[in-house]
């Protein structure tokens, strides 16, 4: 019992009886592990964007001196999978970081990811360098819910939406590092790009001894089979899953920025006054057939820059908005971003469309990792967690093989000077051609590789008239209506979504 001190004799304060020590107010600060964790995730996403950003030259731009030349189809085809490999995987395995330990999932990642890019690195056959591409997807798998569900236990109501930013932050200082880094090891050759991202990786594993791994909420203790199956069961609630369905569409088209985006700037966009308008340095350019150039790599880096500016700004200013509402809000301006980024030659358009797509993706990134992070059950954030990356499987998946086809056809420089030689030139009189494009180089008599100089030559023109007759006589930039057309579909379906979740109490977030 409490006693106050007196001059006079003790006396018992009656007060003292029911007073209780205030409780302590919920904190916001983020600790060692947060910032720990966040670190390993950029060193991971500095390795993989700079690469991710470059590899689709390397795989099949026609021109590229050094890179495999692959066709388009082949590309989507390897991406497609990958996505399937990288994105849908987690789902699975998101549950077993939560049985088997944070620390030993991301270990293990580490070391996939390794094979994988060494794999990458040798390997110029399309078998060799698809096995080194899923063996790297599966990596980026197991890392992902390893270190997002390990962060969402050092989050809680006070600070996720800080934290979530923060996280979404660093993750873009990375992903903003890794395309100059990667520009300049591809100068020394192709394969320093996929060694250099091999050690970077291998930093993580250094990183697993700075923080001490925070114990689960709760014990998991199950079989294999049992993690596999509740993760099934989870994952087929009708909420959840249309959830995910939604998402699908709207990431199908946002990846086709990095994914596509490469070889369209490569072979359609004109940025060389931009280089001479910011002086800059030439391991930032390059010079095609149809003029000077900034490299693709460091023009889609604007998204990256964006985003490590005005993220964390952002995440605070929709902290207390609702997750849906922002996410509906991201969907819009992003959509706006892809049409006029995939419609133009010119390289300041092209950079507005791509500040739009930035806007979008602020408000949309990090808010679906908050909506599933707040409405995992306890134990489950990083099964949960893992179900985030469903619609960038699912959406991937399927915006791969529609790039592949569409770009194939339609839109890469390449081919469509083969066309052209064929169908609007002497060049390849009589040759007779059924419309499939596996035998459009036999019908012409010129490979993809060699058919713009050919047309050059034919039509005696320069590059950049070459260029711009090709992109008037066949419209290549319809590819991105394709992908409009779908982002306005999530869209008006997320704003029905939203309206109807207004009245779930317990997915209200």
């Amino acid at each position: 019992m409490a006693r106050v001190a007196a001059k006079g004799p003790t006396l018992v304060c009656p007060l003292a009886v029911t007073e209780q020590p205030p409780s302590p107010k919920p904190s916001t600060a983020l600790g060692r592990a947060f910032w720990m964790l966040c670190t390993m995730e950029m060193w991971e996403r500095l390795a993989y964007f700079g690469m991710r950003m470059v590899v689709p030259i390397y795989i099949m731009q026609a021109d590229e001196p050094g890179g495999l030349h692959f066709t388009s189809e082949d590309k989507g085809i390897i991406y497609a999978w990958w996505f399937v490999f990288q994105s849908i995987l987690p789902t699975f395995t998101g549950g077993f970081a939560d049985r088997y330990g944070y620390k030993e999932t991301i270990a293990f990642s580490v070391t996939l990811k390794i094979v994988g890019y060494v794999l990458m690195a040798t390997q110029r056959t399309f078998a060799g360098f698809f096995i080194g591409t899923m063996i790297l997807a599966m990596g980026t798998a197991q890392f992902k819910p390893g270190i997002q569900g390990s962060l969402a236990q050092h989050l809680d109501d006070q600070n996720a939406s800080k934290g979530w930013g923060i996280f979404y932050w660093l993750v873009n200082v990375g992903a903003m590092i890794g395309p100059p880094l990667a520009g300049l090891l591809r100068s020394w050759g192709w394969d320093w790009v996929f060694y250099g991202c091999a050690g970077i990786v291998s930093l993580n594993y250094l990183m697993l001894f700075t923080y001490t791994e925070k114990k689960h909420e709760k014990v998991d203790e199950r079989s294999f089979l049992a993690v596999f199956g509740e993760t099934l069961v989870n994952f087929f609630q009708p909420r959840l899953m249309t959830f995910l369905l939604i998402l699908s569409g709207f990431w199908l088209m946002m990846y086709q920025l990095w994914d596509l985006h490469p070889n369209f700037l490569t072979d359609w966009v004109y940025s060389g006054d931009i280089a001479e308008t910011f002086s800059l340095p030439e391991i930032w350019t390059e010079t095609r057939e149809h003029g000077l150039l900034v490299k693709q790599e460091n023009m889609l880096n604007l998204n990256a820059a964006l985003i490590v500016i005005f993220v964390v700004p952002i995440s605070i200013a929709v902290a207390k908005m609702r997750t849906l509402s922002a996410m509906l809000g991201g969907m819009i301006v992003a959509t706006s971003g892809i049409i006029v980024a995939g419609i133009t030659q010119n390289g300041w358009i092209f950079l507005c469309g791509v500040g739009l797509f930035s806007l979008g993706e602020m408000l949309t990134g990090p808010k679906k990792n908050e909506y599933l992070g707040k409405i995992a059950p306890p134990g489950k954030k990083g099964q949960y967690l893992g179900y985030v990356n469903i619609p960038v499987g699912i959406g991937g998946f399927v915006g791969s093989l529609m790039a592949g086809s569409l770009y194939g056809s339609k839109g890469e420089k390449a081919v469509l000077a083969q066309k052209y030689l064929l169908e609007h030139t002497d060049f390849a009189e009589g040759a007779s051609w059924n419309g499939d494009i596996d035998t459009l180089a036999e019908a012409v008599g010129v490979p993809r590789e060699e058919a713009f100089a050919k047309l050059m030559e034919v039509i005696g023109r320069n590059g950049q008239e070459t260029t711009d007759l090709l992109w008037h006589t066949y419209q290549p930039y319809t590819v991105w209506y394709y992908f409009a057309i779908i982002g306005v579909v999530s869209t008006i379906a997320l704003y029905l979504y939203n309206r109807a979740a207004k009245n779930w109490p317990d997915m209200n977030k």
